[in-house]
């Protein structure tokens, strides 16, 4: 039986908050306990309640969405429920689960309650409800586009300056804002592998490993045509990985 997660819905709209309320009805382990509709009535129900989970909009009179994150204790996921997709990138940027455009999809409003069960049983401590699984998604730019993108699709993470670059399976390419130090903290380990101050890789793409200059190795990943550095300081946990 899957745990009960208490929820609050924090909405300016009476309206949005009751059709949100209503689909959540359909999940049994979702318990509503509370709606506001302004941050300062969401930072009381935070103190006074133990809350799993926020539903939480962002434009709203006053202070925005935003201004309740650091209210929200780090074990609380924050699931953001807007009318607008510009605030996307913020919003992943403050490790929101998940971002969800109104109106609300069923369909997607059930994918989201579904990676929240599966955090649920895998997530012992604060500090591992940081961490991705290989079946959650990212929302990233790709080609100029925001797109959603599956952590088990992305082939490489590069460093390029003050941000990351990103490949992905389909052979699209997009940049993120979080630093490779970041990225190797929250990415799951059993799919991917530092190699290289600048580049984390994705186990399952690795084609070859061969030796190079003076005792040095360079990786090579399927469809992508240039072999990545293996350091030396990453080549014997990477041995361990594959013993």
């Amino acid at each position: 039986m899957s745990k009960i997660l208490n929820a609050i819905i924090v909405d300016d709209e009476r309206l949005a908050r009751k059709e949100l309320i209503l689909m959540l009805n359909d999940f049994a382990n979702i318990n509503v306990i509370g709606e506001a509709a302004d941050v300062k009535t969401a930072q009381k129900l935070l103190s006074e309640n133990s809350v799993d989970l926020v539903f939480l909009d962002i434009q709203m009179p006053g202070e925005s969405g935003f201004d309740l994150i650091n209210s929200i204790p780090i074990k609380t996921k924050v699931i953001f429920v807007t009318a607008f997709d510009e605030y996307a990138i913020r919003a992943f940027d403050v490790n929101a689960l998940d971002y969800l455009l109104k109106p609300v999809n069923p369909k997607r409003l059930k994918e989201t309650i579904e990676r929240i069960e599966e955090l649920s049983k895998n997530d012992s401590t604060a500090e591992n409800s940081k961490k991705l699984l290989e079946s959650d998604r990212l929302l990233v730019t790709l080609n100029s586009k925001l797109q959603f993108i599956k952590i088990k699709n992305i082939i490489y993470i590069s460093a390029a300056g003050d941000y990351t670059e990103i490949q992905t399976s389909d052979n699209q390419k997009g940049i993120t804002f979080k630093s490779i130090k970041e990225w190797e903290a929250r990415l799951p380990e059993t799919l991917f592998a530092r190699i290289h101050r600048s580049t984390i890789v994705n186990l399952e793409f690795i084609e070859r490993i061969e030796e190079w200059f003076q005792k040095s190795y360079r990786i090579h990943l399927k469809s992508v045509k240039e072999p990545f550095d293996l350091s030396r300081r990453y080549t014997s946990k990477l041995k361990e990985r594959f013993s």
